[in-house]
């Protein structure tokens, strides 16, 4: 779980606390010196880091070669960057990759939210928020690489619940309990299955 004081001094501040816990519990990293990387899909086994220098070593050896995420956001290295000396070591700063990373990721939401035609109700968001978390790992929301993309321009009031559930989660719990409502009324119904009247019998 983020420290709330790091969330309040350092993510972007479009996005609700319990969004940008949500987020990166969903698509970061606990350890702001977590290195992933892919390549052609394939996860590539890096050693862990354990400095910033350490860190950043990993970074600018496969930057530019393969997919690189970095810290507590993981985001992705090299974005707006053309030479892999040019990424700075703040990649693996908590405070500032929870800011480019709640900031890039309230981009992507803009964008996600314009597809859907900025709907205003609240129950639509965890469809939004699902489908740019999954933007945020895949790099592309409908054929748009959504990390270079424009962003649509003026924050979009996203009706962004206090707390976010997942969709499915939900749908699971309601069939859940109504399987268990049904389970018990077919008990309350049902009949005798073996006769156990002679047990004991002569």
């Amino acid at each position: 779980m983020l420290d709330a004081a790091l969330i309040k001094e350092c993510a972007d501040p479009s996005l609700k606390p319990a969004i940008v816990e949500q987020f990166v519990a969903a698509a970061g990293s606990t350890d702001p010196l977590a290195v992933t990387v892919k390549s052609g899909g394939r996860l590539v086994l890096v050693p862990k880091a354990r400095s910033a220098d350490e860190a950043m070593t990993i970074v600018r050896q496969y930057a530019g070669q393969a997919v690189v995420r970095v810290g507590l956001t993981q985001f992705p290295a090299g974005v707006g960057v053309k030479n892999a000396a040019d990424l700075k070591p703040d990649l693996v700063d908590a405070c500032e990759n929870l800011r480019k990373g709640t900031s890039m990721f309230a981009k992507i939401l803009r964008i996600v939210a314009k597809w859907y035609g900025n709907p205003k109700a609240e129950d639509v968001f965890p469809q939004i928020f699902e489908d740019a978390v999954h933007a945020w790992k895949t790099g592309e929301f409908e054929g748009v690489s959504v990390f270079q993309a424009q962003d649509p321009g003026d924050p979009i009031e996203l009706p962004q619940p206090d707390e976010v559930h997942s969709t499915d989660g939900e749908e699971a719990a309601v069939a859940t309990s109504e399987k268990q409502a049904e389970a018990n009324e077919d008990v309350d119904r049902a009949g005798i299955r073996i006769d156990l009247s002679r047990i004991g019998g002569n």
